[in-house]
């Protein structure tokens, strides 16, 4: 049980009729006509009585796996010198995300939207031996990120709870063996939320190391896109969802020709100018690299017509790891003044360089763009009609209905919202900042390390996004900021009501039942509408009517219809619901 006994005339509650009109998301608007935060300023909430109560339970839980894992609990400077930002080179590199200040001599500062470089000068001053590792420390704590479009309320607010934990180990195997225990502790806390959750690949971002895994929040709200295989347990962010491609390519059967398309720029529109199928046609997005010296050159990405672009894995590409859409001038100048819309592979200087799709390079007698205004080509075929492509790499999302990358079925689509992620850093960080120890051997040698973050705050929103009806929240019974709620109809007009409602009241204390007893003077269906909108999973109500028959009324928040239980009874009733 979380904080003092509970009654409604003691406690803060202020529901609301209305969402404010900026929130866009079910759960902005639900924590806020719930009384769960209050807006300070753009992405800044205040946690009022009821939303911290399920904050805190929500951290509680993280706490308790985090423990049960080995993990040892700190709390780090939440403001960090810019001196350790500039040994990993991240000052610079973060972006305008970072919060940037300046203390009273000068020095400049930010407020810590993660903490790799802290908990890194720590273990490099405290660690100095073998025998000290492996070691996994995590706090809770506020974090900062300048987000440059604050919204969707908690969930992408610029102030945040996290928990973040860092791991120190001597060789790949030991960081390994933790990553592991720590996708563990995450796959418990999720189930112990009582949330639907997927782990998923994914790409590891401006955090950097190898591999990492995203925990999401399955909801048709969410903003990352997620593929998951129907017959295994395959799943990754649609960023790194690998597609399968086999077969070769067949023989070419046409001729290549002109094909007049005089406003038809898309693939769909000229595929049906054809009469034709999409999957025929082969689309060119123009792209500027930019090498290590900072000079750029023209490229165009091959894919084929309903297919889109994958960002992160052209990014992983040889030499296409800094990238951006050519505007139209730089299009018309390396493609003989040709127009966006009727751009393609075919005739192009030897000095641009072509990257295919796996599917395209797969393609024969295709259509794509003839570098002409108004014409399109047909029949083209690699190696005859064009050079065969620079590169041929994965570079287009994974769509319903492709292969598995395990072979175990096939992929199907869903939205997530990411609460947590799972990193195996290597020795990135210790690398830049000379964290080392001594081994068996007295020889120094960089430690290697993992991350692991959860949004505390954010699990608040997405459980929501995920739980809600109608009426309001449907927390978990774990998240509920109280697990049974007591309305007494007349509380301070009949004695028998307030005696029975105080007798309930007291043995589910008693219980350990974390219970809310609503002893306003308000009406039945304010009580119960409240009940309802702020999530407690269980109500018990308790009138003259139903006590004249020794019966008051329950009702589970995913119930429709109450149902009359015996007034010597309902306390068992109760607690078999809650097990």
């Amino acid at each position: 049980m979380i904080g003092k006994i509970m009654r409604s005339s003691q406690f803060f509650i202020s529901t609301q009729k209305e969402a404010p009109s900026d929130a866009e998301l079910m759960s902005h608007q639900l924590m806020v006509r719930a009384g769960l935060i209050k807006k300070l300023g753009s992405g800044l909430y205040s946690w009022m009585p009821l939303g911290l109560r399920v904050l805190r339970k929500v951290e509680a839980i993280v706490r308790e796996e985090m423990n049960k894992a080995g993990a040892l609990e700190l709390l780090m400077p939440a403001v960090q010198p810019r001196e350790l930002w500039e040994e990993t080179g991240r000052w610079a590199v973060f972006g305008p995300q970072m919060l940037k200040i300046q203390d009273r001599h000068e020095r400049e500062f930010c407020f810590g939207p993660t903490h790799e470089e802290v908990i890194t000068d720590i273990a490099r001053k405290e660690i100095n031996s073998y025998k000290q590792l492996p070691l996994t420390f995590y706090q809770v704590q506020t974090k900062f990120r300048d987000e440059i479009r604050p919204r969707f309320g908690v969930m992408r607010a610029r102030e945040f709870l996290m928990k973040d934990a860092y791991s120190f180990h001597t060789n790949h195997e030991s960081l390994e063996d933790t990553y592991q225990q720590m996708h563990q502790a995450y796959t418990n806390i999720f189930t112990r939320l009582g949330l639907k959750f997927r782990a998923v690949k994914a790409d590891s971002g401006a955090i950097g190391g190898d591999g990492s895994q995203e925990f999401h929040v399955l909801a048709d709200s969410g903003e990352d896109g997620l593929a998951y295989c129907d017959g295994s347990d395959y799943a990754a962010n649609v960023e790194m969802a690998e597609t399968v491609v086999s077969g070769t390519r067949a023989a070419a059967t046409e001729t290549m020709r002109d094909v007049d398309t005089p406003k038809q720029t898309a693939c769909e529109d000229v595929a049906k100018l054809l009469d034709m199928s999409v999957e025929r046609t082969v689309k060119a997005i123009a792209l500027m690299l930019k090498d290590d010296e900072g000079n750029e050159s023209f490229c165009l990405a091959l894919l084929r017509g309903d297919h889109h672009l994958n960002e992160v894995k052209l990014t992983k590409v040889d030499g296409c790891s800094d990238f951006r859409f050519a505007v139209e001038a730089e299009i018309r100048e390396h493609l003989n003044n040709c127009p966006p819309g009727f751009i393609g592979p075919v005739g192009v200087a030897d000095n641009v360089r072509v990257v295919a799709d796996k599917t395209v390079a797969l393609m024969s007698d295709f259509v794509c763009g003839a570098n002409k205004p108004k014409f399109h080509l047909s029949g083209v075929n690699f190696g005859r009609d064009l050079p065969e492509p620079s590169a041929v790499a994965d570079i287009r999302d994974v769509v319903e209905g492709d292969a598995s990358p395990d072979g175990k079925g096939t992929l199907a689509l869903c939205r997530g919202i990411e609460v947590g992620h799972i990193f195996q850093l290597g020795s990135k960080y210790s690398e830049a900042m000379n964290a080392t120890y001594l081994d068996e051997n007295g020889k120094s040698q960089f430690m290697k390390m993992g991350c692991y973050g959860i949004g505390v705050s954010r699990i608040v929103g997405a459980a929501i996004e995920q739980c809600s009806d109608e009426k309001g929240i449907v927390f978990p019974l774990s998240m509920a900021p109280f697990t049974v709620v007591i309305c007494p109809i007349g509380f301070h007009k009949s004695d028998v009501v307030k005696e029975a409602a105080n007798a309930l009241y007291q043995d589910l204390l008693q219980e350990g039942v974390d219970v809310l007893l609503d002893d306003r003077s308000e009406r039945p269906g304010v009580m119960f509408a409240e009940s309802d909108l702020m999530g407690i999973p269980h109500r018990v109500v308790i009138g003259e009517r139903g006590l004249a028959d020794e019966a008051v009324e329950y009702k589970s928040r995913q119930q429709t219809d109450a149902q009359n239980v015996s007034l010597s009874e309902i306390k068992q009733h109760i607690l078999t619901q809650l097990n």
